[in-house]
């Protein structure tokens, strides 16, 4: 299923930093597309939130996910670990957003599954436009697995 520039796009943003997280709802928030952007805080509240458990029993399904690596209670490989091997989650595309560029975090990225691994840019406006490609890439040049 193509999403077209008129359909919204939900995404679900797992960030530990309240920064990045007013950064990347401003990016998106400007974006040529209409999405509404969910936050987890931490690996555990974001499998919960996927799995629509708990206070997430009425969570939308993201159609695409931005995972950050460093995160409290439970990392981003894990949480991407644990995405890929539930046969319920596993097409929902992951994008690692990570401040680390280390060949390691890249190369544990691919290999757990990510569908791409973008380095922070330290740079604001380089941040900014980052995020506004990610969202319009993965809203209107790609086609999405229907859930």
């Amino acid at each position: 299923m193509a999403l077209s520039l008129n359909s919204r796009v939900e995404i679900l943003l797992v960030e530990d930093n309240p920064g990045d997280v007013r950064l990347a709802k401003t990016a998106l928030k400007e974006a040529e597309f209409e999405n509404h952007i969910s936050v987890a805080k931490d690996g555990v509240e974001a499998l919960s939130f996927l799995r629509q458990e708990g206070q997430f029993e009425q969570a939308p399904r993201p159609d695409i996910i931005l995972l950050d690596l460093n995160l409290p209670r439970k990392s981003g490989h894990e949480v991407l670990e644990e995405i890929k091997a539930d046969e319920n989650l596993k097409r929902i595309p992951v994008v690692v957003l990570s401040t680390s560029s280390s060949e390691e975090d890249v190369s544990q990225s691919y290999y757990l599954r990510a569908n791409c691994y973008v380095s922070k840019p330290v740079d604001l406006d380089e941040y900014l436009e980052t995020l506004k490609t990610i969202g319009l890439y993965w809203s209107s040049v790609v086609t999405l697995p229907i859930p």
